[in-house]
């Protein structure tokens, strides 16, 4: 299938999960919430259904396994929303997967506010390519950026 006949009801929404968000709910929840990945995978199961599709959410600690899913991603999916984590700030080989996505839009989410926290993560490699960055609404983010990818899919962007 060519990534312009897809569709979302045709190919899920890749949701990418970078290290440490297995740990979500558990980890510092003063800054991260109270809200496992099973409630953000649930949360947009429920978004990309409201728009007649479906979400594909993945986690992991390991950087070259994160690569290898956009890989997959740019064969088998409408759209990417990732969460890099602290491979944000550091990862040039994820921003490299991401700009092989040619017309597939990819939005950047993170639950705290990256500006309001250290200096260092205050840059994004991954933003370079993302067509949207949402940052600091929680979990909640991960709608947002389900949605802004399925209004970028049906606007064939």
């Amino acid at each position: 299938m060519t990534l312009s006949a897809r569709g979302l009801a045709t190919a899920p929404i890749m949701i990418l999960n970078g290290p440490n968000l297995n740990l979500l709910g558990q980890r510092q929840p003063e800054i991260y919430g109270s809200d496992t990945l099973a409630d953000v995978e649930a949360l947009c199961a429920e978004a990309a259904a409201a728009h007649g599709g479906t979400v594909d959410l993945r986690q992991s600690n390991h950087e070259g396994e994160l690569v290898d899913w956009i890989h997959e991603a740019r064969e088998r999916h409408a759209g990417i929303v990732i969460n890099p984590a602290a491979y944000s700030h550091t990862s040039v080989a994820i921003l490299d997967a991401l700009n092989t996505c040619d017309g597939m839009p990819v939005v950047e989410v993170h639950i705290s506010n990256i500006h309001q926290r250290e200096a260092f993560r205050h840059h994004s490699y991954v933003s370079q390519r993302a067509d949207g960055v949402i940052a600091g609404c929680g979990v909640q983010g991960y709608v947002f950026a389900v949605e802004r990818v399925a209004m970028l899919v049906a606007a064939g962007a």
